[in-house]
């Protein structure tokens, strides 16, 4: 798999990084929610470097100018309902996308850390030889990655495969690394160390649906 980690290099999206982990700023859910979405647009343009393109005759008021242009279809899919401003961001710059949502979840049979990832909804398009970029803020385990994928195969069978994520463990990026192909694209604006007992990214940012959404009661 190739693996893009932007943080490798300084850009203004360490900033927006920053603010996402920062907790005095994450109490302002706007702001939150707005960076996520700008981290979704950074994304978005470098994995556009990816595509493939085709050279388009454009009309302009004065004369005609040949142009390269993005030449996939494109499926947007992203995990609800922490991946909505993700999701967002990476469709202002694919607003040509054809989209598609999944839910995927942690769930507790009891009071251990261990859970299961449970698939409840899912609105998708046809896959099959297309370009699918699925989308997940938070690659912990990676097992909602895996899980939403494997709900997304009866579809079809996409041509081009781009992870997108906004903070990842190692050990959720070796996960996924493992079960997609190599020919598959990761791009994450930073991967942090390890995850604690209850699977959650350490130093990380906390919850990113409730810090978007507000606090949800736990069923």
């Amino acid at each position: 798999m190739h693996i893009h980690n932007l943080s490798q290099q300084n850009s203004v999206l360490n900033t927006f990084i920053s603010e996402i982990r920062d907790v005095t700023i994450q109490k302002d859910q706007m702001r939150f929610r707005k960076n996520i979405e700008r981290i979704g647009e950074v994304l978005g343009y470098e994995l556009s470097k990816a595509l493939h393109y085709k050279t388009s005759v454009i009309t302009t008021p004065l004369s005609n100018c040949r142009m390269s242009v993005i030449d996939n279809d494109i499926v947007l899919c992203s995990i609800l309902r922490a991946g909505i401003p993700l999701h967002n961001g990476l469709l202002n710059y694919f607003d040509m996308a054809e989209n598609a949502f999944i839910s995927a979840y942690r769930h507790h049979s009891d009071s251990s850390d261990d859970f299961e990832i449970i698939v409840e909804y899912l609105a998708c398009p046809d896959l099959e030889n297309k370009t699918l970029i699925l989308a997940d803020p938070m690659l912990a385990t990676g097992r909602s990655m895996v899980t939403a994928f494997e709900a997304l195969k009866p579809f079809g069978t996409p041509k081009d495969i781009h992870l997108v994520s906004t903070i990842g463990a190692q050990e959720g990026v070796d996960y996924v690394e493992k079960y997609f192909d190599k020919h598959t694209h990761l791009w994450i604006a930073a991967i942090d160390e390890t995850l604690n007992e209850k699977g959650y990214i350490v130093p990380g940012l906390g919850d990113a649906g409730d810090l978007s959404f507000g606090d949800k009661l736990q069923h």
